[in-house]
């Protein structure tokens, strides 16, 4: 018989084991969990941490010191034939592409949808303007956020030797924190494209690409100047080059810079800089045909091949052959020295703003002095290029010869 109540608890309540004590077991749990993340922040502090990109300062073709805070992942093409230049620069172009005009959907419309096949993004490359100045928009462009804007002085609004300053469309970008760097391929192609592309190498991440290509293009040059050194002025033949052949009235030609410095270095005498002093215009039949040139090169881009030159993406020899002998008919050329000789030829256009013009200046001197570059071949020079460098090989006919 219990005499009173018993206070005894019962034995398992006794003790403190983690079975009869899941309290402290918790407290343990959580004070070991912060002892090892406490020695990982410590082994983190201590180890080695990446250092920040360094600012990346180039210089454009005006003479611009422009300053990056690293390599720019979010470029602006104001005029978009530029695209081509990125793709010997960077082996993913698009990736790098915030905003462009719309000229190479439309003026150079089979490259751009071999490049689309390629890059299908870039079809939603947001449009920023066509390739004039005039519909450029800042506030679109701002609107994308880039860190690169990329044109040319021309678009800029500058005349030659006018100072960066005096462009209020490099003002506004620059105002609004946005670097912009002047780049030329065209207006002095000789002069201003390995300066060209160093700072557009170097300010999107790709120096060393830069280089190599630099290497190329100076290596194909010196060996073009080299065979003709010491040549004298009455042996360049006359040249007409026929700018986008077929697409207007007859006929257009480069005059100053653009082709005729290209023309000189091939060794040959463009005809359309003794009348043009401006980059194109136009020359009259009557003044082509008193000039006798030797040699005929029509250019075109393809995207009318209805009318004008059949070339570039694509496009059969034998299309492109038959397009040029319709150019020279539809524009009455067919009597000039140059095509009664055999010595009349189409080439892309597009070689023309771009650092590819070594292609262009590899095929006039073998053009215009066969006896000396017969051994010069320009369609391997292009293979070298599609090979080595371009993210988008230009496969289809670039180049094409008339027989006589």
């Amino acid at each position: 018989m219990r005499l009173y109540p018993s206070t005894a608890r019962p034995a398992a309540a006794i003790g403190s084991s983690p079975r009869t004590r899941p309290g402290a077991a918790r407290l343990r749990a959580a004070f070991t969990a912060l002892m090892l993340s406490a020695l990982l922040a410590g082994l983190a502090a201590l180890a080695p941490r990446p250092a920040l990109a360094a600012p990346i300062q180039v210089t454009d073709i005006l003479g611009r010191q422009v300053t990056l805070p690293g390599p720019a992942q979010r470029v602006v093409l104001a005029q978009a034939r530029h695209f081509q230049v990125l793709s010997l620069l960077t082996p993913d172009p698009a990736a790098i592409l915030a905003g462009w005009s719309d000229e190479f959907k439309t003026s150079f419309a089979p490259d751009y949808q071999v490049a689309l096949q390629r890059f299908p993004s870039l079809a939603g490359v947001p449009v920023v303007g066509r390739h004039r100045p005039d519909t450029f928009s800042v506030e679109g462009t701002l609107g994308l956020r880039p860190d690169l804007v990329v044109m040319t002085a021309s678009f800029a609004g500058l005349a030659p030797g006018q100072p960066a300053s005096e462009s209020p469309l490099i003002g506004r970008l620059e105002a609004a924190g946005v670097p912009v760097i002047v780049i030329d391929f065209f207006i002095r192609p000789m002069e201003n494209t390995v300066p060209s592309l160093r700072a557009l190498g170097a300010a999107i991440g790709h120096a060393d690409r830069a280089e190599a290509f630099i290497r190329f293009y100076e290596a194909h040059l010196a060996a073009i100047a080299k065979r003709l050194e010491g040549l004298a002025d009455a042996d360049r033949p006359p040249v007409f080059v026929h700018a986008h052949a077929g697409i207007t009235d007859c006929c257009n030609s480069p005059g100053v810079g653009t082709f005729n410095e290209m023309v000189r270095y091939a060794g040959g005498h463009n005809i359309g800089a003794d009348v043009l002093k401006t980059a194109t215009g136009k020359l009259n039949f009557e003044y082509i045909n008193s000039r006798a040139p030797q040699v005929y090169v029509a250019t075109g881009t393809g995207s009318d091949a209805a009318k004008g030159l059949a070339i570039g993406a694509g496009v059969d020899p034998a299309d492109a052959r038959a397009s040029l002998w319709r150019v020279i008919e539809g524009n009455h050329l067919d009597a000039l020295p140059a095509v009664r000789s055999g010595n009349s030829h189409g080439i892309w256009h597009a070689f023309n703003d771009s650092p590819l013009h070594v292609v262009f200046i590899e095929a006039l001197a073998h053009w215009i002095h066969p006896e000396r570059f017969a051994d010069i071949d320009p369609a391997a020079t292009l293979e070298a290029i599609n090979t080595r460098f371009l993210a988008v090989p230009l496969e289809g006919t670039y180049l094409v010869n008339l027989e006589p």
